[in-house]
């Protein structure tokens, strides 16, 4: 076991480190040129989406079964995890106040390839074993890019790394902040997410709807009090993050260049982990969404990157800087090891007698909408693996993972979801660099005649 285990921290450690990081953030570069600058129409992406909860904007008889905004707010619930929380706390600890900056930066550019592979799950889907229209990037592997092979090695991985980065790990989170045992935790978790799955993606779709914006309306609240409450170390907090993003040498000391190196390496690292883009996940959500209009949908969809990065983490890094500005500067200077849920901890202490229990509820609430949104994503996957007859069991061993997960081993937990999700991004960036220009033409075509 032991040799099981060395072996995978090794290859995290190759995956998760340069390789990774640059053809992550190259994608994200590559497509922002390809798509002209597509981050651009985030005023009118942002509409769309508002649009499609009114009205259902968009909708068409040959779409999926999910209306875009419910596609929209199933594809943040998986990505709104309690990363975009305690991540951010732990990139502040580990990068500096810089890493804010660099996470920001990825968030912004993961945009475009977050359009781009919806766009192309959108536009290459085809007609289900039971004539619905499916979708995600096994299809376009499959049947646009014919490479079956590394189709079939995406669901693989998409259905084990379900149960590790979207169950294990977001119940271990609950099971943490809650003042239970662990048993109970998972068991309770597991009953009220088997009568959510069990009505299938519809059921999904209709709690995400309604828990993703008022969780993240909650959470953001509690944000903007602690600013407001900071507000005069705000301004500050915006330039040391910047001076720390580019400095030659770390704010606590050290050789030269490592200061710019820690907060671009952490800061790089939370944005590519939060927002997934690029990672295949979010394309699966937007494939199922009724839609007439493939680019329409894909600019609908680009919007779970900016909110999730642009937005939260941004938001949160403002709240750990300019608390400890307020209360503790030194710790931002002096490079004392604190681990990243301390800084979210502390700075959420700053409300007094709310700011901690408003902490653990947006946590709670994350985590569980995680849960909901990538059974959702392990469904699609197992749907084109074996059909929707496989459902029933899949489901069983979701709550079952569920209620077991929190007695188990975290460490190995994170190591076997690390590398299942990086080998889940592989392919998928593959079949985004060989039909970028298909992304431009599609793009293209949309917005010459606006």
């Amino acid at each position: 076991m032991s040799t099981v285990c060395t072996v995978i921290e090794a290859l995290n450690r190759f995956l998760w480190g340069l390789p990774m990081i640059l053809g992550l953030a190259g994608t994200h570069i590559f497509l922002t040129w390809k798509t002209g600058f597509v981050q651009r129409r985030l005023p009118l992406a942002v509409r769309l989406s508002v649009a499609a909860e009114n009205s259902g904007a968009g909708a068409g008889k040959d779409g999926g079964g999910l209306s875009p905004f419910a596609s929209l707010s199933t594809a943040l619930a998986s990505s709104l995890g309690v990363g975009n929380i305690v991540g951010m706390g732990t990139a502040v600890a580990l990068g500096g106040p810089g890493a804010v900056f660099w996470c920001w930066i990825t968030g912004f550019f993961g945009i475009a390839t977050t359009y781009g592979e919806a766009l192309l799950s959108l536009k290459f889907r085809v007609r289900g074993r039971d004539e619905r229209l499916v979708g995600g990037p096994m299809y376009v592997l499959e049947y646009r890019l014919h490479r079956k092979v590394a189709a079939i090695f995406f669901a693989v991985c998409g259905v084990l790394a379900s149960f590790g980065i979207g169950c294990a790990i977001q119940v271990h989170a609950i099971a943490d902040m809650l003042p239970l045992p662990p048993i109970l935790t998972g068991l309770t978790v597991g009953l009220l997410t088997c009568s959510v799955i069990f009505g299938g993606s519809q059921a999904i779709s209709r709690v995400c709807e309604k828990l993703v914006p008022f969780m993240t309306l909650f959470y953001l609240s509690g944000c903007l009090m602690i600013l407001v409450a900071n507000r005069a170390f705000l301004l500050p907090a915006c330039r040391l993050i910047l001076k720390c993003a580019f400095a030659p040498r770390a704010v606590s000391g050290g050789m030269v260049g490592s200061g710019l190196l820690l907060a671009a390496r952490y800061g790089v690292a939370r944005g590519l982990f939060t927002n997934e883009a690029g990672m295949g996940s979010a394309p699966l959500a937007a494939a199922s969404a009724r839609c007439s209009d493939p680019v329409r949908q894909a600019l609908v969809a680009s919007t779970a990157t900016f909110w999730d990065t642009v937005v939260v983490c941004l938001i949160t890094g403002l709240v750990i800087v300019s608390h400890f500005l307020a209360r503790d500067p030194g710790l931002l200077t002096s490079g004392v090891a604190m681990s990243g849920s301390d800084f979210t901890w502390r700075a959420f202490s700053a409300i007094p007698c709310l700011g901690q229990p408003v902490l653990l509820f947006s946590i709670v609430t994350f985590a569980y909408a995680t849960i909901l949104g990538w059974s959702f994503y392990g469904e699609r996957c197992l749907e084109y693996l074996f059909g929707t007859k496989s459902f029933f069991l899949y489901r069983l061993c979701w709550v079952l993972t569920l209620v077991f997960a929190p007695v188990l081993r975290l460490s190995l937990i994170f190591e076997v979801s690390d590398l299942l999700n990086a080998l889940m991004a592989l392919p998928n960036l593959l079949g985004l660099l060989l039909l970028a220009d298909v992304i431009r033409d599609e793009t293209r075509i949309y917005f010459s005649g606006k």
